[in-house]
């Protein structure tokens, strides 16, 4: 038994330590630790290492444009050449059916989906920098696109007379479907080219930290209203309803209760295709999800249901014998590049602006999962680069803006893609569908690429499970989440995530403004500090109140600092101080009266008399001079006792208050005045403040802006709050604790013994300034 006891006790000892060491002011730590200068690079320093060129670096600043030099040379052939073959065929058939689908969120005619699903990848292969991610449309940013092609280019800009139309709008009105649909074309790929332009400029200005504003609850609520508006936006389609093309502020409120009203006209033949894909898709793609382990490659259920419903629509001729809605025609090759249309940049560049961050965030969103997964870096500067320039690129090409798909990159991966070169053979397949397939696809009923595109939403819904998760964790981030679904959906997609952008920044601003703070307390026995109601063995020490302020400081929040101050101490330090001159200007006016005596000892009434000090507070002024030699004598108060005058002054039953910095991190230059003057409103009322566990940089900051001096020194800050309270009872015990304007002594009311004036040896006209410094003071 003594044996295992002797062997527990080096255990025991390990979860103890013992620190001896100097109780540390800034003053003394710098004295006995020198710091490190910081020697900041100079102008000519800057740009010769800006301008220095070598072979290496050149080649570094090549390898950074141009991601694939990193990677193409280390591709492991016989690895990983089959996996990506297999990813990118299987990539390349969801990719072409996806294009087609969310060509119909664009407004654009469907082959332009597969330019969009072509073009993009050539450039995103030597340009990009995630190995996975599959580059093209997706339903949200289709949407934002548009959203801004309906409303530049509305059904009612091409209203024709009878005898040149090309189709109806549903109301009976006849339009030039052919001119419209050229104007739509020619504004979704104007608006990439904008949106391209944008996000090279991003990337060339390094400001990829852009998307950190976007945060996950945001991004949630965003998307999920974005996938209610793209429910909504196809659903019109799979019921073959036409209807008025609404956008702006409450759009979606209006597409619904119209396609309500017009229910009654559903094409059936469209409404069963539409719902049996939805059923079929959503189930084999729960099945892919659940079985993933066991099924080497996932079943391309979009393809099979895109090959089936088009062999069924064509020969059971669906189009003339149940007026079912088909893609009609697919154009075949490619279209020459043509130029954007400068003039329109200024009727969408606050939308391209929207576009451009969103398409990044969901990009560099989905990128960073995957580079986590596969342990490599995603450069997000550079990232703005290769999209901007594939919409660059692209736009020149009748494209719709391009990002990444969630469903697409997670077939490209889940398949074995390893590197681009599955995105590159991805885009081989969609090129074959533009050359030779897209002819066979013209039969095929725009219900089920609608249906389609609601088929994968379903990731997008399934994110309001997350707002009672979100709710348990962060009620903040709960309502961010949604208040973004919310203004998004009644707002659009532009104005929803301006809104919701701009509430999570307010979010931010309320946090810092109206920080937590706490009294603080020691826990016996140790150096640790803790909040006083949070825990029932914590003590406060004597006579120090501890303050706890965790956040920077700044114009904001500094009426929340001082408030905190006054909770903390229960007391205002100025109406103390403010009280304080007033008794002392009535005490001076009793004695001069004779009512009182100013002794050595104290202030006392005249014996054998009423005391008739006790006077209200509206007594008027009596300048006479009595003659009472009121100036021989200091007059010593004990603030803490009676008084013999009518004036209520608050106790002060502390000496020292500590504030704790640790969580500040920064102080602009109305804090600094306004913790100048707190410091001077407590040291009047006799309490000394001081400071502890501040990062280095808060010094720093201070000495720029002049705020120590004789009487705010550095030795009133502390490394930590224990070596602030250990220097406040050493001084305690070692000195008089004496107050700054009187000395501290008790007032008596009543003296059965008359007491001796001491006079003092200090000369008249010293006596005078004190006075007028008192007149001053108490004005």
């Amino acid at each position: 038994m003594a044996a295992g006891e002797r062997a527990e006790e080096p255990l025991a000892e390990l979860g103890h330590y013992v620190v001896a060491r100097p109780i540390y002011s800034e003053a003394g730590f710098q004295e006995e630790n020198e710091r490190r200068p910081p020697l900041p690079p100079t102008l000519r320093e800057r740009a010769q290492a800006a301008c220095r060129c070598s072979r290496k670096r050149a080649f570094q600043i090549t390898k950074s444009f141009l991601p694939i030099l990193e990677w193409l040379p280390n591709y492991r052939v016989k690895e990983w050449l089959i996996s990506d073959v297999i990813s990118g065929v299987s990539t390349g058939l969801v990719a072409t059916l996806q294009g087609l689908a969310y060509a119909l969120l664009v407004a654009v005619p469907v082959g332009y989906g597969l330019y969009s699903a072509f073009f993009p990848i050539l450039t995103y292969f030597f340009l990009g920098t995630s190995r996975h991610i599959s580059v093209g449309p997706f339903p949200v940013v289709s949407l934002m696109v548009g959203s801004v092609v309906l409303s530049m280019a509305p059904d009612d800009n091409f209203l024709i007379d009878g005898s040149n139309a090309t189709g109806t709008n549903g109301t009976g009105t006849l339009i030039d479907i052919e001119s419209r649909d050229a104007q739509r074309v020619l504004i979704a790929s104007t608006l990439t080219f904008l949106v391209g332009i944008l996000q090279v400029i991003f990337g060339v200005l390094q400001i990829g930290f852009i998307v950190r504003y976007l945060a996950d609850p945001l991004v949630g609520g965003f998307t999920t209203a974005a996938a209610f508006q793209v429910l909504v936006s196809q659903l019109k389609i799979v019921l073959n309803v036409s209807t008025k093309n609404y956008n702006g502020v409450l759009s979606i409120i209006y597409t619904l209760i119209e396609t309500f009203e017009k229910i009654g006209t559903t094409n059936t033949a469209d409404l069963i295709a539409g719902l049996l894909t939805i059923f079929v898709c959503m189930v084999v793609k729960e099945i892919n999800d659940r079985f993933k382990h066991k099924i080497p490659i996932p079943i391309p259920i979009e393809v099979i249901v895109t090959i089936v419903a088009t062999g069924i629509s064509y020969a059971a001729d669906l189009e003339k014998k149940y007026n079912a809605g088909i893609v009609k025609s697919i154009p075949r090759g490619f279209l020459p590049p043509e130029p954007p249309d400068v003039s329109l940049f200024s009727q969408m560049i606050a939308a391209s602006f929207s576009i451009a961050i969103v398409g990044y965030a969901i990009a560099v969103s989905v990128g960073k999962v995957y580079a986590t997964k596969y342990d490599y870096a995603i450069d997000g500067n550079q990232e703005f680069i290769a999209f901007g320039l594939s919409n660059i690129f692209s736009g020149a090409f009748s494209c719709f803006v391009a990002t990444t798909a969630l469903s697409r990159t997670a077939v490209q991966e889940s398949t074995g893609g390893k590197t681009q070169v599955a995105g590159i053979i991805s885009a081989g397949i969609v090129l074959i569908s533009i050359v030779a397939l897209g002819k066979l696809l013209e039969p095929l009923q725009k219900s089920v690429l609608a249906a389609v595109v609601i088929a994968n939403l379903k990731g997008m819904f399934m994110q309001v499970f997350d707002v009672p998760r979100l709710w348990r964790q962060n009620k903040v981030d709960a309502m961010i989440w949604v208040f973004t679904c919310v203004a998004s959906i009644i707002l659009g997609l532009d104005l929803g995530l301006l809104a919701g952008l701009l509430f999570g920044l307010l979010t931010v601003v309320l946090r810092v403004q109206f920080p937590s703070w706490g009294g603080f307390g020691n826990i016996p026995g140790t150096d640790i500090y803790k909040k006083v109601k949070d825990y029932k063995n914590v003590i406060e020490p004597e006579g120090v109140k501890i303050l706890k302020f965790s956040s920077p400081i700044f114009y904001a929040n500094i009426d929340g600092l001082k408030s905190s101050l006054k909770s903390t101490v229960g007391f205002d330090a100025v109406k103390v101080y403010n009280k304080r001159l007033k008794a002392l200007r009535k005490i001076q006016k009793l004695i001069k009266k004779g009512k009182l005596k100013a002794t050595k000892n104290g202030i006392i009434s005249e014996p054998g008399i009423n005391n008739e000090a006790f006077e209200t507070d509206e007594e008027p002024e009596d300048n006479e001079d009595l003659q009472v030699p009121t100036k021989e004598v200091e007059i010593q108060v004990d603030w803490n006792s009676e008084l013999p005058v009518k004036v209520n002054i608050p106790k002060v039953p502390i000496h020292s208050l500590i504030l704790d910095f640790g969580a500040v991190t920064f102080l602009d230059i109305v804090a600094v005045r306004s913790i100048k003057t707190i410091i001077r409103e407590f040291e009047r009322i006799d309490v000394r403040v001081y400071f502890a566990s501040y990062q280095d940089n808060l010094i720093s900051q201070l000495e720029q802006t002049d705020f120590f001096d004789d009487i705010v020194r550095k030795d009133i800050f502390f490394l930590t709050v224990h070596d602030a309270v250990l220097y406040i009872r050493n001084q305690m015990t070692y000195s008089d604790n004496q107050d700054p304007i009187f000395e501290k002594i008790s007032l008596m009311q009543e003296s059965k013994e008359p007491m001796e004036f001491t006079e003092t040896s200090q000369p008249d006209d010293e006596l005078d300034v004190q006075e007028e410094a008192m007149r001053r003071l108490a004005s």
